[in-house]
Parts: structure tokens; sequence; C-alpha cells
């Protein structure tokens, strides 16, 4: 408080009271500015507050949206990856289709190369005609080869039931006039024949194949024909082999080079000068053949029959005509037979079969 000056006591007090007043309207005014100034601050907390509840809300969900749509991301790259993987699988599959197209067309190329490399040959049709049901399939001639062991004999009967009634009896008691007699064992014959052959052919690049050549004497007949294709303006060159197939009479001529086969089967018709005069011969492809696939089963022969544990006791010729009458016998179990090979001991023989069917085998001997 202010300290009274000596005067008017009142007027000083009131002077104080006024002074303490217009301070005190002051503080009120200035309160009224602080509860106003924190009603304010209060409510912009409030908002910021509520701005801030919203923003967090917002932020979550645009995170899990956010996630969602990474998720939807990550499968739909996973898809697109699949079906990336399922595309190279069908690309890779169109590819070895393509190759296996290309691998047929140059088969067929191929074929077709060989279908024209065959020789002409002229035929005449003599008027006999048949059905197509009796056409026969391509067939080769059996040549098979079996080795026959030292004291044996291979004995071929016309029919089938006479060689099972010899096996069955298996030893055969064999006399060889007066009281000497041999023990033989009859066994059955199996040979290993081809049961399926499959042959790839390719068109040889440096041999051709020559026909419808003249009959004349061989050796001259090579000899100009090497040098009429050994000649650069007859489009042949360096020759290396020039051989007759006495089969066909056909004559394959083999280049030192790939070079030139291919031209010269391309033009086919040939004049060659042979015994002095032009003769028109064809050249065509000459086709290597090898074989792909073979398969081979055990046959029996079911009318042959080998005869086992035969000593040499007498001459061969002699032995084999004794074993023939005695196996011809019906009363020995016996009969008719077709053909008889007998290899003494201490021999090497072979005997050839041309056929195992129905038909009587042919056995023959080979030294």
């Amino acid at each position: 408080m202010e300290p009274l000056q000596a005067g008017d006591p009142l007027d000083e007090i009131k002077k104080l009271i006024d002074n303490y007043k217009k301070k005190h309207e002051q503080l009120l005014e200035e309160q009224k500015e602080l509860v106003a100034c924190r009603d304010m601050q209060q409510g912009l907390a409030a908002q910021f507050k509520d701005r801030a509840v919203k923003l967090a809300q917002k932020l979550k969900e645009e995170e899990r949206s956010y996630i969602e749509r990474l998720t939807d991301s990550e499968t739909q790259l996973n898809q697109l990856r699949q079906e990336e993987s399922d595309l190279k699988e069908k690309i890779q599959m169109i590819k070895a289709v393509l190759q296996e197209e290309e691998a047929q067309k140059k088969l067929l190329k191929e074929q077709t190369e060989v279908f024209t490399a065959v020789p002409e040959k002229k035929v005449v049709f003599l008027g006999s005609t048949g059905s197509a049901d009796t056409a026969q399939a391509f067939e080769m001639e059996a040549n098979i080869i079996y080795p026959m062991e030292g004291g044996t004999a291979l004995i071929t009967f016309e029919e089938e039931v006479v060689a099972t009634q010899i096996l069955a009896k298996k030893l055969h008691q064999v006399k060889l006039g007066g009281e000497c007699s041999i023990t033989v064992e009859a066994r059955p014959v199996h040979l290993m024949l081809p049961k399926a052959v499959e042959i790839n052919t390719d068109v040889c690049p440096h041999r051709i194949l020559i026909s419808n050549l003249p009959n004349m004497d061989i050796h001259t007949m090579l000899y100009e024909l090497e040098i009429h294709f050994s000649k650069s303006r007859n489009g042949g060159g360096e020759v290396d082999t020039c051989d007759l197939l006495p089969d066909s009479g056909n004559v394959v001529l083999k280049f030192v080079e790939d070079s030139y086969a291919k031209g010269l089967a391309e033009k086919e018709l040939h004049e060659v000068k042979l015994q002095g005069a032009k003769h028109t011969v064809r050249v065509t492809p000459f086709l290597n053949g090898k074989i792909s696939h073979f398969k081979a089963e055990s046959m029996p022969c079911p009318q042959t029959v080998l005869l086992t544990g035969i000593p040499n006791v007498m001459e061969p010729e002699t032995l084999q005509d004794e074993l023939e009458i005695h196996f011809q016998k019906f009363g020995n179990g016996g009969g008719e037979i077709e053909a008889i090979l007998y290899n003494p001991v201490g021999q090497d023989m072979s005997a050839v079969f041309k056929d195992i069917s129905s038909k009587p085998e042919e056995v023959e001997e080979q030294m």
C-alpha cells in the first residue's frame, strides 16, 4: 500500500480506492481474456486431438489398403510368373513339335529320295490277276548257320510226328552189324531266328548306282564307266572304287569327295561311251542301310532232331548210312528221312538251315 501523505486523507483514500478498482477491473479483464484464451486453446486442443484420431484411423486404413493392394499385386505377379512359366513350357512343346515335324519332313524327303533311287526295271503284264488279300509281304530267305559238335548228327524227317516220337524216347540203341551197337541221345534243335528287323536307309553322298547297262565284258565296262565319271566335264570327279553288284548287274561307283554324286543322280540319264558306242545309262542315288532294331527269338525245328554221343567206330559215310537205316525203320519209331548230316568226332562242321516251317528242312554241310 501507498503511504498516506499529509493532506486530505479521504481524498487520498478515494484515489487509492479508485486506483485499486481500476486495477481490479484490469485484472478481471485480463482474467476474462485468459479464460477466453484458455477456452480457445482447449477447443483447439480438442480439435487437434480429434484430427489426430482421424488421421491415425486414416493412416491405419491407408496402411491396410496398401497391404491389400500389395497382396493383390503379389498375387497378380505370381499369376503372371505362372503364366510366363506355362507359356515357356508351351513354347518348348511347340519347339519340340516343330523339331519333330522338321525331322519328319527330313525323313519324308529322304524316303522320297529312297523311292526315286530304285533302278528302273522293265516289267510285262501277262494278263494274270489276283486278289489284293493274297499279296505277300516282304520276306527274307532263311540261311541259318548251325555249328555242330563232333560226334553228332542232324536228321530231318518228312513228318513232325516222327521227330516227336524220336525225342520222346530220347535214348536209342543203333545196331551196326553183328553184336556191335551204339547208344545215342536224341535232343531237340533250337535256332535263333530274327523276329523283327528295322533298317534305316539314307542316301550316300559319295556313291551312285548305275543301271541300264549293256551286256559286255565286266572289266571293260567298269574301266570305261570309271573313266567317264572321273571327268569334270561329265559332272564327275576322282573315283575311289567301281564295283559290280552280281545279283542285279548294276554298278556302284564311289567318289573320293561328296560333291559329285548328288548332281549326277539329279541329272539321272547319262550318255556313256561303252564298247565304242554311246549308251544311255541311268544314275540314281545309292542307299546306305543300317539296322536300327533287331529282335531274335529261339524257335524249335519241329522235324529235325540232334543225335549226340556218336563214337568214331567206323567210316563216317558207313556210320551215317547205318544211322539213316535205323531211324527210317518204323519199328524203331522212325520214318521217312528228308536229310541227314553226320559230323565225326574231332571235326568241325556247320549245318545250313534254309527253312524251319512246316516244309521239310534242308540240312547242308559247310566245312
